[in-house]
């Protein structure tokens, strides 16, 4: 076989019915790249017979194969990073084992990455054939996310990427639990290239991408990148402040012109609207200063470093 030059990851769960159709696309996509593809399958604690399936075919694929599976369903990201790390090749693509993301896509990335356009390019979802429901929660989601989380995400969301290895060992320098595989690859910059496509119905079982997965996937994306909930408490807390002086003004003017003649009602009042609103400005000004101790614990570097030269030597990543 050719030597490896591409590896493509393919995180699987509940895709036993896919499988022969991603073979023969895997199959193509070898073709299509010269036979210098590596195939790196991450079955996800998948409780049908994906593993079995592809145990038993991988001898006869017409490409290097590594099959891995994960002692129970930790979620397509982890499986992604655990395929990440164990691929042998100089670019890496991620692609869905369900095929809703056409493969030729994949083998537009290793082109990109291979002619040193971009150190990582993403696919962008131009339109998409599922049903009018999946269509309006998936834009409702991304919008979401794009107004909370990563303001420069494509209107169509991220599910596949390509980079090469300089990007991939920094991605895998971020061993962060509860975080956001997507976001990680915006926070950490270098040259992208968005290349659009048109997802394709799925043919085969059901999306595994469930309500509460996309809910438990949007916190873990809010509390892992931005302080916004915490500004936005604080924003309240200033704003109800203002509203409770100028309530609290009035209530002293109808005390004075006998309007209000409740015995303690202005005291009271004033009491519970001054302190309803600093409670939440104090909330925020705490969650602050956790906020911060929390950044510090995530152990981020300041700053990557995509390249270096100096005037003896070629570049550090060359």
């Amino acid at each position: 076989m050719e030597a490896i030059v591409y590896s493509v990851i393919i995180p699987v769960y509940k895709n036993e019915e896919s499988i022969p159709r991603l073979v023969a696309a895997l199959t193509d996509m070898s073709e299509a790249l010269a036979k210098q593809l590596e195939v790196v399958f991450v079955v996800d604690g998948s409780p049908d017979k994906s593993f079995e399936m592809l145990k038993a075919l991988l001898p006869s694929l017409q490409m290097p194969a590594q099959l891995i599976g994960h002692s129970r369903n930790f979620g397509s990201f982890p499986a992604i990073r655990t395929g990440l790390a164990s691929a042998k090749g100089q670019y890496f693509g991620v692609m869905a084992a369900d095929l809703q993301e056409p493969p030729e896509l994949l083998v537009e990335f290793f082109k990109a990455l291979n002619e040193g356009e971009c150190d990582v390019t993403i696919g962008t979802r131009s339109s998409r054939s599922d049903p009018f429901m999946s269509r309006l929660a998936s834009s409702v989601f991304w919008g979401l996310y794009r107004k909370l989380v990563v303001k420069d995400m494509p209107e169509g969301g991220v599910d596949i990427f390509g980079c090469n290895r300089i990007f991939r060992d920094q991605l895998l320098t971020l061993e962060e639990s509860r975080s956001s595989l997507i976001a990680l690859i915006f926070w950490l910059g270098f040259r992208r290239k968005m290349i659009p496509y048109v997802r394709r119905v799925r043919e085969e079982g059901k999306s595994a991408w469930t309500l509460s997965k996309k809910i438990d996937y949007m916190l873990d994306s809010v509390f892992a990148f931005t302080d916004y909930p915490i500004r936005l408490l604080m924003k309240i807390g200033a704003l109800g402040s203002a509203i409770a002086i100028l309530l609290a003004i009035i209530v002293v003017a109808g005390k004075i012109t006998g309007s209000i003649d409740v015995p303690g009602y202005a005291a009271t009042m004033i009491t519970v609207l001054l302190l309803g609103a600093l409670n939440l400005f104090g909330l925020g000004l705490v969650g602050t200063y956790a906020w911060r101790s929390y950044e510090n614990s995530k152990r981020r570097p300041l700053a990557i470093v995509a390249s270096k030269y100096d005037n003896h030597r070629e570049s550090i990543d060359d």
